[in-house]
């Protein structure tokens, strides 16, 4: 990291990067659980989610890229492995055992409510001290915002779908 771009900082950078390499962590799982949901889902409207769970791990594998490259600008070193992306987020990974659409979108809106405590977090920690880090984290916590109204959408369909289908 440049020196004057470290000495702009008002805050600690380890904390900063620790708390960064869990944000990565947590985009990667995302990442794969939104991919891997969209190749499994199963039951109606399948086809429009899995439509938007592919847009949306197009996203947070960009998210990722994003968090990697603030991570190395301050120094630090990404998340090097799988295990250690699932040790360090503080999202839980949802594997797409079931793979009913209902389970999936439930799953996927806990992770992004999990993410955007995330973001918002970091834009806490860097407030008026880093705004670099500070304007990323916003401009995450954006997506992730409209990623959660995307597939709350999506679910209130879904048990529109349902309902009205049983009588």
């Amino acid at each position: 990291m440049g020196t004057r771009a470290r000495e702009i900082l008002g805050l600690d950078v380890n904390a900063l990067l620790k708390q960064l390499n869990q944000a990565y962590a947590s985009e990667w799982l995302a990442y794969y659980q939104y991919w891997l949901g969209a190749k499994v889902i199963k039951g109606p409207m399948k086809d429009a989610v899995a439509a938007e769970l592919n847009l949306h791990a197009t996203e947070e594998l960009s998210h990722a890229v994003l968090v990697s490259n603030r991570i190395i600008q301050l120094g630090g070193t990404p998340a090097l492995s799988p295990k250690d992306w699932y040790d360090m987020s503080p999202c839980k990974y949802d594997a797409p055992a079931d793979p009913y659409v209902a389970v999936l979108l439930d799953q996927n809106i806990s992770g992004e409510q999990c993410a955007i405590s995330t973001y918002k977090g970091l834009m806490d920690f860097t407030k008026d001290k880093d705004m670099v880090t500070y304007n990323m984290a916003l401009t995450i916590l954006e997506q992730e915002v409209e990623h959660e109204e995307d597939l709350q959408s999506l679910r209130e369909d879904l048990d529109l779908m349902v309902v009205r289908g049983s009588k």
